[in-house]
């Protein structure tokens, strides 16, 4: 009997990483045969792709593979959105778009009118755009950079200054009107010309409003368009009739003055809003403008020609003058110049580069010619790579607006229903129809949740701004959130409290050991590692034997947290830290009393071992950064704890320590120590940022509270932190912490703000204290409030610490 036919179902392609063989193909098919709707998934192991064939969510599909042990790559996209007004406009665009398959998770940031995606699968615009128009919002068209973007943002501006122009023109005579009431004067006009100027009001700049509510009526929801769609029809409704009823001659008895005003008051609203938005994304389109648009390009026979940066490629030579730009990353070849660094890390200095220094794209040469080979172009750079990080940062959501969208969900309905129960009371009452309708439609405009949408994007967008132009990057609103609450800090010693650049104080070798075969095989055991001090022992060995090659090193090997060993002319050999030899179980012997002397001078110690024996002792030193002592000062000052873990012995440790006022010192830890020290201190309760810049730090920095990398150390450091500085200071960690702290202030004062104004007008307007027009004013002051107070932090300067934003 031929077996049935499956359903028709829809059928989808996921890649799958991590797959080595059939049992792992096997394991991935089960695993998504267990997902609910699923009926068939085959994997082909050769293309790392599963076709599956079901109705189940992408994301349950991820999560499954996940579960399995393995990984379905995801791509982050971001996408901007028109037309949202509220945060019930910002809950529906999610919703639309984790509907559509392929994205994983969509999150909303108001401020910004940006979407950002995480993709499972590849997804073409105009499903994007299809879903958006399903919910009632347009995908905005793509801008090529961030100067066709500004100048599309300011022809908007422009449109909105045109129509706000216009229509304040048309409202003019409702507010002389207005403003002549409390005097006892009637200037309101005739009732038919007002009818006139209301009109185009109401259906010609409100319809946007009427667009807006239809869209999110036909999605089953509400926001704040709706709500002012409601109010301004009502009182323009009313209005009508009595004009109808009366003739003209009753201008004061008539109510289009409140259905204008408002219009007019949330146009204001919305034009004061876009401005203030332009200021919150500043530092971004900052950063974006600070890449060249053409280069300098050196060709072999050693004639230049201008060419578009976006057409250099990696091994480029180009050549910079002073005063200009550079167009892309690369090292310098030929030359030496002072460089201004200072937009893309905060650095006011000029930092002098010579050949072999690295250069990044939008820094600027202030003196000097120079020849640069390219290294990374396009997306690849620094540049890019800060661009992507801020962007990612001010478009990510903070923990705490998880209480506000849970409040957009249920708020315009509640507001309907107030809105009615004001309507039918005053009915109750006996105020008539006239006055129950305008103190409902007053509920209706005062309720427009602008604020509340605004109120935590807004903050991190001008928080992790003003962050980035001080070369602080944060990595997302959490991290905001962690720092905010931090009460113990503990810095790694090598290259992040000092300058990770030692040098070789002194060799002393054994006894019959001669100084340079000690000093050579130390040089051979370090050429296959990339630990700084490994920088100081072939630093050294150079200096004393120019020209000179070390000894070939074989079966290298090294020893985490230790040391390396390798075989080097035929004998095994050793070289690594005290803890090294203190587990060999070798005697210190005559170079004992030497070993205590330089430990206590502060310098670390390694040992050289081989043939059964200490072959010689080496001491290095590393200065402490200028800024380390004032940062440690300024953290103690925020009244927060500092710790120092190192891998140096207790001697050179503490000797550290003490000279910055360290009083907390853990020596000689491994990376696991780390992480026991951290879980330590969490468990008596501190919240811990730790700071580091190498690979072994890693962990820690993962585990702690908020990681805080240094950018000028490796990339697997700060792919575990949440804060990135940008450069090799200390004093950036105060700094840090400061801007996190004032940044989640600003964004529970914009939340405070947007509750308060709610729960208090609400029951003024269902009082009937409010008139129409005063609750549009004041709806749209909330938001430019709001915007206002986040702007706040513009200001901020590291220098600032201590000072309110």
């Amino acid at each position: 009997m031929p077996e049935a036919p499956l359903p028709s179902l829809p059928r989808l392609s996921l890649p799958i990483e991590g797959m080595t063989c059939a049992s792992c193909a096997g394991r991935v098919e089960r695993a998504l045969l267990a997902v609910p709707g699923i009926v068939e998934a085959r994997v082909n192991l050769a293309s790392e792709q599963v076709s599956i064939r079901g109705t189940a969510p992408v994301a349950a599909l991820a999560a499954a593979v996940r579960e399995a042990g393995y990984a379905v790559p995801e791509t982050v996209r971001q996408i901007g959105v028109e037309g949202m007004t509220c945060a019930s406009c910002a809950g529906r665009v999610e919703r639309a778009l984790r509907a559509v398959p392929g994205v994983a998770e969509a999150s909303v940031n108001l401020a910004s009118e940006q979407a950002t995606l995480r993709l499972l699968l590849p997804v073409e615009d105009a499903v994007l755009a299809a879903a958006l128009a399903e919910a009632g919002y347009r995908l905005a068209a793509s801008a090529e950079d961030g100067a066709a973007e500004a100048l599309a943002a300011e022809a908007k501006l422009r449109a909105q200054r045109r129509d706000l122009v216009i229509a304040g023109l048309l409202a003019a005579p409702f507010l002389m009107g207005m403003l002549g009431m409390p005097l006892g004067q009637d200037w309101m006009p005739n009732g038919w010309v007002q009818l006139g100027l209301a009109l185009p009001m109401q259906f010609w700049f409100g319809a946007r409003f009427y667009r807006a509510a239809w869209a999110a009526v036909r999605a089953g929801t509400g926001n704040m368009d709706l709500l002012v769609a409601i109010g301004t029809s009502a009182a323009f409704g009313l209005s009508l009739v009595l004009l109808l009823q009366h003739g003209g001659g009753h201008s004061h008895a008539l109510y289009f003055e409140a259905a204008v005003v408002v219009i007019l008051f949330v146009m204001l609203g919305k034009h004061l809003e876009a401005r203030a938005r332009r200021g919150t994304g500043a530092a971004l389109r900052a950063l974006l403008d600070l890449r060249p648009r053409s280069a300098r390009l050196l060709a072999p026979d050693g004639t230049e020609r201008e060419v578009p940066a976006a057409s250099l490629v990696v091994g480029d030579a180009v050549v910079l003058r002073p005063g200009e730009s550079v167009p892309v990353d690369g090292l310098v070849e030929q030359g030496e110049a002072g460089v201004d660094e200072s937009a893309l890390t905060g650095e006011s200095r000029a930092v002098e580069k010579s050949p072999g220094d690295r250069l990044a794209t939008g820094t600027v040469v202030l003196d000097g010619r120079l020849v640069l080979r390219t290294t990374a172009v396009g997306a690849d750079t620094t540049l890019a790579r800060v661009a992507a990080l801020v962007s990612a940062a001010q478009a990510s959501r903070a923990p705490v607006q998880k209480l506000v969208d849970r409040v957009a969900a249920i708020f315009v309905p509640i507001v309907l229903l107030i809105a009615a129960g004001t309507l039918a009371y005053w009915l109750w009452a006996d105020a008539g129809v006239e006055a129950a309708l305008l103190h409902a439609v007053a509920v209706l405009v005062i309720a427009c949740p602008c604020a509340l949408g605004l109120a935590t994007p807004a903050a991190i967008m001008a928080g992790t701004g003003a962050a980035a132009r001080a070369g602080i990057l944060v990595r997302d609103a959490e991290a905001i959130e962690r720092g905010q609450g931090i009460t113990l800090v503990a810095f790694d010693k090598t290259g992040t409290l000092t300058e990770g650049r030692p040098r070789l104080a002194a060799l002393h070798p054994a006894s019959g050991v001669a100084a340079q075969d000690a000093l050579a095989w130390a040089a051979s055991l370090q050429t296959g590692s990339e630990h700084p001090l490994a920088a100081a022992v072939l630093a050294a060995f150079a200096e004393a034997a120019p020209g000179a090659l070390p000894p070939l090193v074989t079966n290298f090997r090294a020893l985490p947290g230790r040391g390396v060993e390798g075989v080097v002319d035929a004998a095994r050999l050793t070289l690594g830290s005290p803890r090294l030899l203190a587990e060999s179980g070798l005697p210190e012997g005559a170079l004992a009393e030497l070993a205590t002397q330089e430990a206590a001078a502060g310098r670390s110690l390694a040992w050289l071992v081989g043939s059964g024996r200490v072959l010689a002792l080496l001491a290095f030193e590393d200065a402490l950064k200028p800024g380390a002592a004032g940062a440690i000062a300024a953290l103690r000052d925020m009244k927060v704890e500092v710790a120092m873990l190192s891998g140096d012995g207790p001697a050179a440790a503490g000797a550290a320590a003490r000279a910055l006022g360290i009083a907390r010192v853990e020596a000689e830890v491994l990376p696991e120590h780390k992480l026991e020290a951290i879980a330590r201190w969490q468990a008596e309760g501190a919240r811990v940022a730790m700071v580091g810049d190498g690979v072994n730090d890693a962990p820690a920095l993962a585990s702690a509270d908020l990681g805080i990398a240094m950018g000028t150390g490796t990339d697997v450091a700060m792919a575990a932190s949440g804060i990135t500085l940008m450069r090799g200071d200390p004093a950036l960690v105060p700094a840090a912490l400061d801007i996190t702290r004032r940044t989640y202030r600003k964004l529970q004062e914009n939340l405070a703000w947007a509750f308060a104004y709610n729960l208090l007008g609400i029951p003024l307007a269902a009082a009937g204290l409010l008139s129409p027009a005063f609750a549009g004013a004041a709806m749209a002051l909330s938001s430019v409030s709001v915007l206002g107070n986040a702007l706040l932090l513009s200001r901020w300067h590291p220098r600032a610490t201590g000072r309110r934003a």
